[in-house]
């Protein structure tokens, strides 16, 4: 009798841990098929962005002009160069909007460009009302944009116009002049007291 009551505790033991690896392997089935679809939508996710110059159909010259303005703008943003390039030719000239001679070549806008990005913070592009006509090999557009970034610590806004002219060049738009200027600044109802700075002047894509 003392036997028997004995082993009965350890029986217990026994079943109960049979029960927990049990209920650990049905976890694992159902985790596991979970898992991967998680790994398969976080794959998808990274799939970079469409490039329309692979693309079976070519797009319009027009929607190819417009997509390669959205791709400047948001390089210029981001601070991404490399992107910034593709769209730009080598023999670039470009008209800022400060009083200043005008940039000629890539190398020259890249330092001035890279000068003036690194003083800038939380930076914000828009383009509205853009305008683009086609003859041809070459192209222009104009559109008026949005600025705003933290500058050198401190907020900055302004806005402005852009004209650039396209060369398509090994069946590809890039910018081989860029013109633009600032659109003034409305007085304030109240002048301040002293001075204030001037407004960043950024030169946009």
């Amino acid at each position: 009798m003392k036997k028997y009551f004995a082993i009965r505790p350890a029986a217990r033991i026994l079943q109960a841990s049979l029960l927990f690896l049990l209920a650990f392997a049905l976890f694992l089935i159902c985790a596991t098929p979970a898992a991967a679809q998680k790994e398969k939508k976080k794959k998808k996710d990274n799939t970079p962005p469409m490039d329309i110059s692979n693309m079976p159909i070519p797009l319009p010259d027009e929607q190819q002009i417009d997509y390669t303005l959205s791709e400047v703008l948001g390089a210029w943003q981001l601070g991404d160069i490399e992107k910034l390039h593709k769209d730009y030719a080598d023999d670039v000239s470009i008209v800022n909007g400060s009083w200043a001679p005008p940039i000629i070549g890539w190398t020259n806008y890249l330092a001035v460009y890279q000068q003036q990005r690194t003083r800038m913070q939380q930076v914000r592009m828009d383009r509205l009302n853009t305008y683009i006509k086609v003859s041809g090999t070459v192209a222009w557009a104009s559109y008026q944009w949005d600025f705003s970034a933290v500058v050198d610590g401190q907020p900055s806004e302004s806005q402005g116009q852009t004209t650039v002219v396209l060369e398509k060049r090994n069946n590809h738009w890039v910018i081989v002049h860029n013109h633009t200027s600032l659109a003034p600044v409305p007085p304030p109802a109240n002048p301040p007291a002293k001075p204030a700075d001037a407004p960043a002047r950024p030169t946009t894509p």
